[in-house]
């Protein structure tokens, strides 16, 4: 399994139709074709829709067939071409099984797709609907950015990232400072997926609010380089977000120092909780229950929503030959957060949507707050609505997250803004 498979796995723990996977092999070539240029077309699955793109473009003098499947956040997988011609197409993906055969039928590619046994019709439409992402702030900025880098020298990594000051800000008082750590999977410093850049978002919503915020690109992704990501596990990335609390902290321009982690960076945030690393916690959707026990039960979510049988255990989850040879799976699987969550002492705010198909909010606040010392200043809540990138949606599936216009849910930044700054 390549780096890229890794990550992926790491991301969703379900069946996809798409991967993003290199092809050994010479495909099929054409200098020319009139069928040049990207195409895209909802592919109906069941009771879900997934847009798939093909894209026929020119290079070092060849006509190339590439897919996109960007509602999975897969983008530009090779395609062999089996036949190409000026109003017939036929690609193909072997190493998971996909075949597209179409023909040009009234200025449209009309034809099947095929995949493992699986066969429907798909029509493809000339063009790429462009995602729409209103949250998305645009520049000139009513604030000021800093582009910086810090050290994580145990790992030797260096961290590539973005502090945002707040508006205003004349450095004659330091301000609430928070530093942003992404889900599972190498990402950039804006926690983009699906065309939406959540971190972003939250950045620029901080910063209008009175509070900085610090966000940085995965070890080896972006900008940032070294340290290992093939073997590295939780605890392994939450040495890089300690490494960015400490540049935090050595500025000595900042007041409180907290973190706002997303998922498994939720994770990290207990961890660094419990070590009296941080002034405060914003969770959004941290685990609280044991690593097996969380992926068990949210394999169960996303089968019974895909309309199959939620029978999977604990046990039998812990059998598959992927749980087994991935080191970051292995090591989640083993940790619990209990005691962690126990040993923070700062104040935490804790949220979850109540559609997160990925850490279920029944099982997971209700262990976060049995956990957490009794504190007036703590904060557990649930968004009625909400999935686990905090977006209003239908059915929570991550089948969903790129065809949802919004990043993030308003209420969900007003109120994280509201807890920071309460607790000046």
């Amino acid at each position: 399994m390549n780096d890229d498979s890794v990550r992926k796995m790491k991301k969703f723990l379900f069946t996809i139709l798409f991967a993003s996977v290199a092809l050994t092999g010479k495909a099929q070539v054409n200098t020319t074709t009139a069928l040049q240029g990207s195409w895209s077309g909802k592919l109906n699955v069941g009771a879900m829709s997934l847009t798939l793109v093909l894209h026929l473009e020119q290079a070092d003098g060849y006509v190339v067939a590439t897919l996109d499947s960007p509602d999975q956040g897969a983008k530009g997988i090779p395609a062999f071409k089996e036949f190409l011609s000026d109003d017939s197409v036929a690609v193909k993906v072997e190493s998971i099984g996909m075949t597209y055969r179409a023909r040009l039928k009234d200025g449209k590619l009309d034809g099947t797709f095929s995949q493992r046994g699986f066969s429907t019709s798909l029509v493809l439409t000339k063009g790429v609907v462009e995602a729409k992402r209103p949250q998305s702030p645009q520049p000139p900025y009513p604030y000021r950015t800093e582009e910086v880098t810090f050290r994580n020298e145990a790992d030797g990594a260096t961290l590539a990232g973005t502090l945002t000051w707040p508006v205003g800000y004349d450095k004659k008082e330091k301000p609430v400072v928070v530093l942003l750590v992404s889900g599972s999977g190498q990402q950039n410093r804006d926690e983009e997926l699906f065309d939406h850049k959540p971190f972003l978002v939250i950045a620029d919503y901080l910063a209008r609010q009175g509070i900085a915020t610090l966000r940085y690109d995965d070890r080896a992704t972006g900008k940032s380089v070294g340290g290992e990501v093939k073997n590295a596990i939780t605890a392994d990335f939450m040495r890089d977000a300690a490494a960015g609390l400490d540049y935090l902290r050595h500025r000595m321009t900042f007041g409180k120092v907290g973190i706002l982690g997303h998922s498994e960076g939720g994770s990290i945030a207990f961890m660094l909780g419990a070590r009296k690393k941080v002034d405060f916690i914003v969770s959004l959707a941290g685990p609280g229950v044991k690593g097996d026990t969380l992926l068990a039960a949210q394999s169960n979510r996303i089968l019974s929503l895909s309309g199959q049988p939620a029978n999977m255990t604990v046990e039998k989850y812990r059998q598959q030959d992927a749980v087994q040879q991935i080191p970051w799976i292995r090591w989640f699987n083993d940790y619990d957060p209990s005691d962690d969550i126990r040993k923070t002492r700062c104040p935490v705010f804790a949220l979850n949507g109540d559609r997160d198909c990925q850490v279920i909010s029944s099982l997971n606040l209700t262990a976060i707050k049995q956990l957490l010392p009794q504190s007036k200043r703590n904060l557990v809540k649930e968004y009625p609505g909400l999935n686990h990138l905090f977006q209003h949606c239908t059915t929570g599936l991550p089948t969903e997250y790129g065809q949802i216009d919004e990043t993030i849910s308003s209420e969900v930044l007003l109120d994280m803004a509201q807890w920071i700054q309460s607790l000046r």
